[in-house]
């Protein structure tokens, strides 16, 4: 592949950030699942985390869990998208654990472990404010009473999401109504539960600040350990590596040109009306790097004050006037990414993923 965008992955780095975080959560009593969709579960960052302590790992694509299995990971997995009901098979087959909000899917699953000859573990997802996946707090006794006997599954906990879709942030009070409606399940079927999951890399702030509820023994946590970022807190978290992932692309062209295109504008190649501000005259370098190869919006130049102008599906355009070095054509542009970055540069075919550290599987 050369020639390609390289995406760099630190191995070490990331253990030593997996190695942190299990610490952190550990001291209060919460197990850590290691989140793989990031990365679309590239078996040298799982190896990476599993070096770092991680048990459980957890992932929103059946693929993905289908070939971790052919790569023969045998830690416990848990299914982070609802299940689909035309896939309960499968989904029996290879996860242990899915998260759940529909009744009627968490029979079929049922169903279908029975045929199976397996059980499988169901968590209840409960909306406590974010309104992406669960239940609504006044119906969750109801659910349980009518899954808590199916036989082909375990009823194990319930959990909750935070910030993916409505930005809503853990708090004491949302996450410790996650706990008491937890206590309110326990009264009802006569024991503990195993899981009271409270989110993922956006409660660890509340683990730090020593203010996570008691109750909560589950994080779910990818950004945080592959980025050391947490976006929906608009942080980068002190106490962990921002640097594991770096994107690597090569420059094209280099030229000094305007900064407004000349001549009528229509719409650009993907239907969008472009606008510019008349900057003058400005060094611009084009990288070997498009929409095809990664999602631009989340990468950010590392040089200097290069500044990304925009992008077609092959071609990313810099303001380079600023930056601080000289680049040639032939050089190469070092970025950046934010968790969207990653999954885009991750799963594309078109980025050369190149290993450093760790032991390579």
């Amino acid at each position: 592949m050369q020639g390609c965008p390289v995406l760099e992955i630190d191995l070490d780095k990331i253990t030593a950030n997996a190695e942190r975080v299990v610490a952190k959560c550990w001291e209060k009593g919460i197990e850590v699942l290691g989140v793989t969709k990031g990365f679309s579960a590239m078996q040298q960052i799982v190896g990476a985390m599993l070096a770092g302590g991680i048990e459980g790992l957890a992932d929103a694509r059946m693929e993905n869990i289908v070939e971790l299995r052919k790569q023969n990971f045998q830690n416990p997995i848990t299914l982070l998208r609802i299940p689909r009901l035309s896939n309960v098979n499968n989904v029996v087959q290879y996860a242990d654990t899915s998260i759940n909000s529909e009744v009627a899917v968490i029979r079929a699953l049922a169903a279908a472990a029975l045929q199976l000859g397996k059980r499988h573990n169901i968590m209840l997802m409960v909306d406590v404010g974010d309104l992406r996946e669960g239940i609504m707090q006044e119906n969750v006794l109801d659910t349980v009473r009518q899954i808590g006997g199916l036989p082909g599954v375990n009823f194990i906990g319930i959990g909750t999401n935070m910030g993916c879709f409505g930005g809503i942030l853990p708090s004491v009070n949302n996450l410790g109504l996650l706990v008491e409606l937890g206590l309110a399940v326990e009264r009802q079927l006569g024991h503990r539960l195993e899981v009271i999951s409270g989110g993922g890399t956006s409660t660890l702030l509340l683990v730090e600040s020593d203010l996570i509820p008691a109750g909560i023994n589950q994080l779910r946590i990818g950004e945080g350990i592959l980025l050391g970022t947490d976006t929906t807190n608009n942080r980068g978290i002190p106490w962990l590596y921002q640097d594991a992932f770096r994107l690597r692309a090569e420059v094209i062209e280099v030229k000094d040109k305007p900064s407004v295109p000349i001549g009528e504008v229509g719409k650009d190649a993907f239907g969008n009306t472009p606008q510019f501000i008349d900057a003058g005259i400005r060094k611009r370098a084009i990288l070997a790097l498009g929409k095809q190869d990664v999602y631009i919006e989340g990468i950010f130049p590392l040089e200097g004050k290069a500044k990304i102008l925009g992008a077609s599906s092959d071609h990313t355009i810099v303001d380079i006037t600023d930056a601080g070095q000289e680049l040639a054509v032939g050089d190469e542009l070092v970025f950046g990414l934010t968790y969207p970055g990653l999954l885009s540069a991750s799963d594309s075919r078109y980025v050369e993923k190149r290993f450093k550290g760790g032991k390579i599987l």
